[in-house]
């Protein structure tokens, strides 16, 4: 892999994780213009993972913070709470990742890959209009209810190119939640899903560094935790000004281009 190849796919995974676009469906359309099959290298796979973790982390450094002081304080707290609400919400990917995971991975290597993830951008589109226009009644806080709710959108997310930050938040607003909470939580309920595929995929195949070298792999994890980070920071101001719209219009012309693409 050259240099300037990990550059651009840590740009794609820094900027598409946070983005209400799919990141996995834009990997598989930077994958076919670029002729780079990134989920035959499981190190760089994962690196691109770990990069996007650690800039959620930054970026949310004070959210985390606070929850982890509000664990070791007697009694019951918001911050227990939401560290409750979060397990919640991380219980159907768990089991999502469990069961289906060799489905997943094999429809990401089939040969008609590029009308499933045109066809799930278009309903990432259909589901961010939804958001934008709903009005639901507002709400105080997440419930534990909602974050079931959320996290079962981000089990269905899984498949390639339905957006997991897209499917998250938008199902948060129609539930009627705060905007900047949605946004916060949806960036928080996916830290140890990542963490634990990683660790999952380390155990199954290791780490090798076949068919790339140090200095790209360095080059993309670094690319995608700038990226990542500058993205993060955007998504949440965008999810509180609820200019989702237009993200919801991307996603419908990718959609329907790459859908072509396999058509023509």
């Amino acid at each position: 892999m050259e240099i300037i190849e990990a550059i651009i796919l840590g740009a794609v995974q820094g900027l598409t994780e946070f983005l209400p676009v799919s990141s996995s469906g834009h990997l598989q359309l930077a994958k076919a213009l670029l002729g780079v099959e990134i989920e035959e290298n499981l190190t760089f796979d994962v690196m691109l993972h770990a990069a996007t973790v650690l800039s959620t982390i930054v970026v949310l450094w004070a959210e985390i913070w606070g929850l982890l002081k509000g664990l070791f304080m007697r009694g019951m707290n918001d911050e227990k709470a939401l560290v409750i609400k979060l397990i919640i919400s991380m219980i159907p990917i768990g089991i999502v990742g469990l069961v289906f995971k060799n489905q997943i991975d094999a429809m990401l290597s089939a040969d008609y890959i590029m009308v499933i993830v045109g066809a799930m951008l278009l309903l990432t589109a259909l589901l961010l209009s939804f958001a934008y226009y709903a009005h639901p009644r507002p709400k105080a806080s997440i419930s534990y209810r909602d974050a079931f709710i959320i996290g079962l959108s981000q089990a269905v997310a899984s498949m390639p190119g339905l957006s997991r930050s897209g499917t998250t938040i938008a199902t948060g607003l129609l539930l009627g939640n705060n905007k900047a909470a949605v946004a916060t939580f949806s960036f928080l309920m996916v830290l140890a899903p990542i963490i634990g595929q990683s660790l999952l995929d380390i155990m199954d195949g290791g780490m090798a560094l076949t068919g790339i070298g140090v200095v790209p792999l360095l080059a993309g994890f670094v690319t995608a935790f700038v990226v990542g980070c500058l993205a993060c920071r955007f998504m949440i101001n965008i999810v509180k000004r609820g200019r989702l719209i237009w993200f919801a219009l991307y996603c419908a012309v990718v959609g329907c281009v790459a859908i072509c693409s396999y058509i023509l």
